[in-house]
């Protein structure tokens, strides 16, 4: 399960925080044009977020995330995924994104986040990081791997074994990443079980990657929901270690 339509993030807005926003069409290397959603402080960033949604691509969560990234003092841009197959427009809450997805490739996914990177640096952001939830937490990690010189890659609940078709996943590629790793997991999962876990965890230690990875006991796939007020606190100290990263490795 991924996030519903009417879910939203479970950090409070701050009130009065000075930010910006707009809705974004980027252009990739390969031509490719996505829409995006861009939030910024009214005053200078030198740390940039791309955000990387679930399966369902760009909507209303991650737009609100990247507010609160903003409202915080980072530039964030939320991608979307399908500019290839759907296009740029918006799209109603009936939209049938499964097909859309099983036509992405790590190529193709990997060019677009180059492209919502190079828009934060042009934005003066000197250093990038890459934050997903679900196929979104998979694919931050594997972009790590993908030369955009981030500074972390973090991920809640992505899936780090192989790919559907067998393609090598993050803990396949681990030796690959250039970058620190936050993986932040549920641990009642079912489509996640904690030996996949574990054996992501294993891999980055092998090949000697900085990271941490995270399971909270009981919460379930994309428990970082305002609606699950029972894993409030894990949705708290999520975030709180989000930060800290961001703010660690920014130094």
């Amino acid at each position: 399960m991924c996030f519903d339509l009417d879910s939203s993030p479970p950090i409070e807005p701050i009130s009065g925080a000075a930010v910006s926003h707009d809705e974004l069409e980027l252009e990739a290397a390969d031509g490719n044009r996505f829409a995006a959603f861009f939030a910024a402080p009214d005053g200078a960033a030198s740390v940039g977020i791309v955000v990387l949604p679930d399966v369902r691509g760009l909507y209303r969560f991650y737009e609100e995330l990247a507010l609160r990234f903003a409202e915080r003092g980072y530039a964030a841009v939320a991608v979307d995924y399908f500019g290839r197959t759907a296009g740029v427009d918006k799209r109603s809450d009936e939209f049938e994104y499964m097909p859309h997805v099983e036509q992405t490739t790590q190529a193709g996914l990997q060019a677009d986040v180059a492209a919502a990177v190079a828009h934060l640096r042009g934005a003066g952001c000197e250093t990038v990081f890459t934050v997903g939830f679900c196929f979104g937490g998979r694919n931050s990690w594997l972009a790590a791997a993908a030369g955009h010189g981030l500074a972390g890659a973090v991920g809640f609940y992505g899936r780090p074994g192989p790919g559907r078709d067998g393609s090598r996943g993050p803990t396949e590629r681990a030796e690959d990443f250039a970058a620190p790793i936050l993986a932040l997991m549920g641990g009642d999962d079912p489509a996640i079980p904690l030996e996949d876990v574990d054996a992501f965890d294993d891999a980055l230690d092998a090949s000697g990657v900085e990271h941490e990875v995270v399971v909270y006991p009981g919460a379930p796939h994309s428990f970082f929901d305002r609606k699950y007020a029972e894993f409030a606190v894990d949705s708290e100290d999520a975030w709180s270690r989000v930060l800290a990263f961001i703010g660690r490795y920014a130094a």
